[in-house]
């Protein structure tokens, strides 16, 4: 049965069926083949996965950020974070990444922060001077930060497989790393900036137009400390703050900014209802594949068997950090978490490894993946929003690669980076 499923899982992902398909068929292919069981039982372990109060923060902070992009929140952060950075060498840039790390602290998703003031600030910096192959690579990467800053899609997915994390301390061990990642970037900026001599062609603004720049982004950061905050405080579930998310973006669309209209309500909707669709299916489809892999013995068997090779902890998560950077390179992180979290963490408890700073590794492991060719999801994202061939962007990859397997490292080796503050904060 193991066989079967991944056989027909590397071949389907081989000719390009979509990882949620590919996912479902596999597993489908291997119960009819290589088991007794009736096909039923894919459909039922499908729901199963689905089926979970905690997931619903999912479809809820997509629609924030959506109603964010839609009522404006989006612009008045990247005008914000232009005004302080966007007159230095490279200071668009700098206006990217400030932007993006703002924005991750509402939307949760990689994808919608690519689409979202990625693209935005694409286009800005192709009308300045810039590369557009470069700002496009420049925003791609950015992206990675958000299923890392809480809140975090990702992390509640995370917390849903592994009972000794919860969903506050994940968010409060995403933020070190997530900051450290944002400089990273701007280290990598400045390092471009200066070679290719990218010059910024705005003025300092004023510090009247400062003030009111600041002001008027006061309402979308609130969002980012309603959410944050609240769930600290024990206020509301990281799902109740999903919810008040959605009404809090609505509220400051329609009544604060004014730029939201009840007419295009539908369409935000709709839009936040395909991702939706789509990253519940690749849930469903890899718990489906988890369970054969479970019933297979396929967990405790490849446990056993690191077990014996007797490794230290620190040589685990070297080992760990190779297997899932090639996993990530052809799964997206979704479906890696499903599938290998169940499996690896419980060696790495065995281990002694602190359950949060192994679970920052995985998640920052499989989160690079997202801008790793051949399956790179933002890439490609990025690609059709501001038409430009994934091949260009990749030719400008390797300086955020390096940089990114360089903050892996420091935090394989220095755990404190990501255990430090949820313990501080009571996780």
């Amino acid at each position: 049965m193991i066989i079967i499923l991944f056989a027909s899982f590397f071949v389907l992902l081989a000719i390009g069926v979509p990882v949620a398909f590919t996912l479902a068929i596999s597993t489908w292919v291997a119960v009819v083949l290589g088991s007794n069981y009736p096909q039923i039982v894919v459909i039922k372990e499908m729901f199963s996965g689905l089926d979970s109060f905690p997931l619903l923060a999912v479809p809820f902070f997509i629609l924030a950020a959506e109603l964010m992009t839609g009522g404006a929140l989006t612009h008045h952060l990247l005008r914000l974070a232009t005004q302080f950075v966007g007159h230095f060498r490279g200071g668009l840039g700098y206006a990217s990444i400030l932007s993006t790390t703002l924005f991750a602290g509402i939307s949760g998703s990689a994808l919608a922060a690519a689409a979202g003031p990625g693209a935005m600030t694409i286009r800005m910096m192709e009308k300045s001077g810039y590369e557009k192959r470069y700002a496009s690579a420049l925003a791609s990467s950015v992206a990675v930060v958000d299923p890392i800053i809480p809140p975090s899609i990702t992390m509640i997915i995370y917390a849903l497989q592994d009972s000794r994390v919860s969903v506050g301390g994940l968010f409060m061990a995403g933020v070190m790393p997530g900051l450290l990642i944002a400089l990273a970037m701007c280290a990598v900026n400045f390092y471009v900036a200066r070679k290719r001599g990218y010059r910024s062609m705005d003025l300092r603004p004023t510090a009247k137009q400062m003030v009111s720049n600041t002001l008027y982004a006061i309402p979308a950061l609130m969002l980012i400390v309603i959410v944050v905050g609240g769930i600290r405080l024990g206020w509301f579930t990281p799902t109740e703050a999903s919810v008040i998310a959605v009404f809090y973006a609505l509220f400051c669309g329609l009544c604060i900014y004014r730029s939201l209209k009840l007419k295009d309500l539908p369409e935000i909707i709709f839009r936040a209802a395909l991702v939706t669709v789509g990253i519940l299916l690749i849930l469903a489809s890899a718990r489906a594949f988890a369970w054969v892999l479970i019933i297979e013995g396929v967990p405790q068997a490849l446990a056993d068997t690191i077990i014996s090779w007797n490794l230290s902890p620190i040589a685990f998560l070297l080992a760990i950090n190779v297997l899932l950077l090639v996993f990530g390179m052809f799964m997206d992180p979704l479906p890696g978490v499903m599938i290998l979290v169940p499996i690896l963490a419980p060696i790495a408890y065995a281990l002694g490894i602190d359950p949060i700073h192994f679970a920052m590794v995985v998640i920052v492991n499989l989160t690079i993946g997202l801008i790793t060719p051949p399956v790179g999801a933002l890439l490609f994202v990025v690609s059709s929003v501001v038409k430009i061939r994934v091949s260009e962007i990749t030719r400008e990859m390797p300086p955020f690669l390096l940089t990114y397997l360089v903050i892996l490292m420091l935090l394989t080796f220095w755990p404190a980076l990501s255990t430090w503050l949820p313990h501080v904060t009571g996780f």
